[in-house]
C-alpha cells in the first residue's frame, strides 16, 4: 500500500461530504419552484372560496416568483453587468405584471368581474408572467412552472363550475369505501 492511497481515499471522502447525494440537490433546487406553485394555487384556491380578491397576497408573491427567476438565470449571468440586467429585466417584468393586477382589480373593473373570475385572470397573468420570464433567464423550470400554472387554468374553472358534482362524486366514493370496509372487517370477524 502506498502513501498516496490514504490520501485519495481522504480527498474523496472530503469530496463526498461536502457534496450531497445527486438526487437530494436536485430535490433542494427545485424546491423554490414547487413553493412558488403551491403558493399560486392557494391563493388561487382561497380567493375562489372567499369569493374575494387577495391583492396583498399577489402583491406579496410576484416578488418571491421575480427572485425565483433571478435565482435560475444567476449563474447563466456570468459577470456583473449580466447580473445587473437579470435583475432589471426580472424588476421590470414583475413591475409589468403587478400594474395589470392591480388595474384589475380597480374598484370600476370588480364591477364587471367576479371574484372567481378575477381570481382565474391573475393566475393567467401569473402562468403567461412566470413562462415568458423563464423564456427571458433561460429556466426550463419556470417555463414549465408556467405551463402547468396555465394547464391548471381550464381546471380550476372546471373544479368552481363542478363543486357539487365534486361532491356528490366524493361522497359515492366514500359510500363504497365504507361498504367495502364493512363487508371485509366482517368476513374476517367470521374467518378469525
Amino acid at each position: 500500500m502506498s502513501s498516496t492511497e490514504p490520501a485519495a481515499r481522504s480527498t474523496a471522502a472530503q469530496a463526498s461530504a461536502t457534496h450531497p447525494p445527486r438526487r437530494l440537490s436536485f430535490w433542494i433546487r427545485e424546491l423554490p419552484f414547487t413553493l412558488v406553485l403551491i403558493l399560486t394555487i392557494a391563493g388561487v384556491a382561497y380567493t375562489s372560496f372567499s369569493k374575494k380578491p387577495i391583492v396583498g397576497y399577489w402583491e406579496i408573491l410576484a416578488p418571491i416568483i421575480a427572485l425565483v427567476c433571478v435565482g435560475a438565470g444567476w449563474q447563466e449571468a456570468a459577470d456583473k453587468t449580466g447580473r445587473l440586467r437579470l435583475v432589471v429585466t426580472q424588476a421590470l417584468h414583475w413591475f409589468a405584471f403587478l400594474l395589470v393586477m392591480n388595474m384589475l382589480l380597480l374598484p370600476s373593473v370588480q364591477r364587471n368581474f367576479s371574484a372567481s373570475a378575477t381570481a382565474l385572470a391573475i393566475f393567467t397573468l401569473l402562468a403567461l408572467g412566470a413562462f415568458t420570464a423563464g423564456i427571458q433567464v433561460l429556466s426550463w423550470q419556470v417555463c414549465l412552472l408556467g405551463l402547468i400554472m396555465a394547464f391548471g387554468i381550464p381546471a380550476i374553472a372546471w373544479i368552481e363550475n363542478s363543486a357539487l358534482l365534486l361532491v356528490l362524486l366524493a361522497a359515492v366514493v366514500i359510500g363504497i369505501g365504507v361498504v367495502i370496509w364493512w363487508h371485509w372487517h366482517e368476513r374476517r370477524a367470521r374467518e378469525g
